[in-house]
């Protein structure tokens, strides 16, 4: 593991970032991401120069969105100098993917049953 990575870890294992599982360098069909937190469907990145606008990595986060994961890409002096916002941007990442989507409004009214109102209407 590189120097970034090794710190992004320290603070993602063992639930250091508010109670939240992560595994790393966990194998997801024919790859191997680097932290991956399953709940979420949330997968992070640390990315050295050589990831620097690279075809294979497109075409994993490709594969990887395509199975339902959001893949989160930080470069490596990033994640050095700025280990809080990326850690920040990580925790509202989960945040968002969990929050349950809000319950649309009933277009039945308050306490009618839909039996009710089919029939009202008849």
């Amino acid at each position: 593991m590189t120097n970034a990575e090794q710190l992004l870890w320290r603070h993602l294992r063992a639930h250091r970032l508010c109670g939240e599982k992560f595994r790393r360098q966990h194998p997801i069909g024919p790859y191997i991401v680097d932290f991956m937190h399953f709940g979420a469907r949330l997968i992070i990145e640390a990315d050295g120069g050589q990831h620097n606008g690279s075809a294979t990595d497109a075409v994993r986060d490709t594969w990887l969105r395509s199975r339902g994961f959001k893949v989160l890409r930080f470069w490596n002096d990033e994640i050095l100098s700025n280990v809080d916002v990326v850690l920040e941007v990580i925790l509202g990442d989960i945040a968002e993917r969990r929050s349950p989507l809000p319950q649309p409004l009933s277009l039945l009214g308050e306490g009618r049953s839909r039996t009710f109102i089919d029939t009202e209407f008849l």
